[in-house]
């Protein structure tokens, strides 16, 4: 007879039991594992420690200005500035990553200026590598004036071979 009370499961005759020393083999603390199965986990990864990171120091002049970029109508640093110097920040800090014929290209860029940087101030631009996948580059940047966060974000970069390209 079948049960119509929630709570109470009876095992169907012809369920799949699983064994612990099945095909997956048995569980081992040093593997992920998803919750309550014995099957290794493949969305879980250990995220690897940062093995680059460069920094870069700019003076903020007239140039530099939102004003002078036609970005806004205000005299400190643009947001285009901003930009450039975290991607030459992660430049510096891919370096060390590339091998002879190798450089790398801008692919995405998402940063958050929260903060202006008057003319005469000097910002410091940190780019820190968080992860490494085949040819794919990703840094976590900053930008500071004074030990106060100007800027934040994250860059992609790929590499690319330099012989792809013209000139």
């Amino acid at each position: 007879p079948i049960s119509t009370n929630a709570t109470s499961r009876r095992a169907r005759p012809n369920a799949v039991r699983t064994n612990p020393s099945s095909f997956w083999g048995r569980w081992r603390p040093d593997r992920p594992h998803c919750r309550g199965s014995l099957r290794p986990c493949a969305s879980v990864r250990a995220v690897p420690e940062p093995t680059a990171s460069a920094s870069i120091e700019a003076v903020v002049t007239a140039a530099d200005t939102a004003l002078a970029l036609g970005s806004g109508d205000v005299e400190v640093l643009g947001t285009p500035r901003a930009l450039a110097l975290a991607e030459a920040a992660a430049v510096a800090a891919a370096a060390g990553t590339l091998t002879g014929g190798q450089t790398t290209v801008g692919t995405r860029v998402e940063l958050d200026h929260v903060a202006p940087s008057p003319v005469g101030a000097t910002v410091r631009a940190e780019a820190v590598l968080v992860d490494h996948t085949r040819r794919r580059l990703t840094f976590d940047v900053r930008l500071t004036q004074d030990g106060a966060v100007v800027a934040t974000g994250r860059i992609i970069r790929a590499i690319v071979d330099r012989n792809r390209f013209p000139g």
